[in-house]
């Protein structure tokens, strides 16, 4: 069986951290390798990550970072560690309050093995009959828009950037995750761009996987400052990328 291998970026998750739902999770599947990267959280996160899950379980890591450098940066530098250490053939990251739940990791692969070409599976948050996707209605709407303003700057359409749900063939990953990203929030449009960038190495790369079930989780860490932040976030990684 190929060895996976899942990223899980937490700050402050302490009151909001599914744990038996991962532990279930761990139990039934010893071939996907999980790394909860702590972004230099202030509440007892490390504790919880370190006493209840890495000191538990065989395929579970910790990587504590002493501050926080935020979600971007704190993924790149988990997947790095991840494949300089693990001999894995996907990696990926899945959001800390299981918005996506764990069971469509394999779902997301299977996509990925439908045709040579695809090295990327991004899930996309498709309401539709017959799945379960759960989202406030204002924030659905404004990721329509989102995504239309994402598909222009990237000269693809694209539906859902932002999904917390991607996952990698660890060849592409590699290249994908070397360097910093010049985005806080939008650093998932940033590697749809460095993607295309590799385009005559990879062409065809990316599928968009519509997800069978998804839930959204209060607690979002996004501010109306970040908001603002946006159209100038986007227009800088065009700019960055020459799409």
């Amino acid at each position: 069986m190929q060895k996976v291998c899942i990223v899980i970026p937490c700050y402050n998750e302490a009151n909001r951290l599914p744990v038996n739902d991962f532990i279930g999770f761990f139990n039934l599947n010893s071939h996907i390798h999980f790394c909860f990267v702590n972004d230099g959280s202030t509440d007892n996160t490390s504790q919880i990550l370190n006493e209840q899950l890495g000191a538990k379980f065989d395929n579970v890591s910790v990587l504590d970072l002493q501050s926080n450098v935020g979600k971007a940066e704190a993924i790149r530098i988990a997947v790095n560690e991840c494949l300089q250490k693990l001999q894995c053939n996907y990696i990926g990251y899945f959001d800390a309050d299981l918005a996506t739940p764990l069971t469509e990791i394999d779902y997301l692969i299977s996509q990925i093995k439908t045709n040579t070409s695809f090295k990327v599976a991004i899930g996309a948050r498709v309401q539709r009959m017959g799945v379960q996707i759960n989202r406030n209605i204002v924030r659905h709407y404004f990721g329509r828009v989102f995504a239309t303003c994402a598909s222009y700057v990237l000269h693809v359409p694209i539906y859902d950037t932002q999904c917390g749900a991607k996952i990698f063939d660890a060849e592409l990953a590699v290249k994908i995750f070397t360097t910093p990203f010049i985005s806080k929030w939008l650093f998932d449009v940033e590697i749809v761009a460095r993607i295309l960038k590799l385009q005559h190495e990879y062409p065809n790369a990316i599928i968009e996987v519509p997800l069978r079930v998804w839930s959204e989780v209060k607690g979002s860490k996004i501010k109306l400052k970040d908001v603002i932040k946006i159209p100038f976030q986007l227009l800088k990684i065009k700019g960055k990328y020459n799409l």
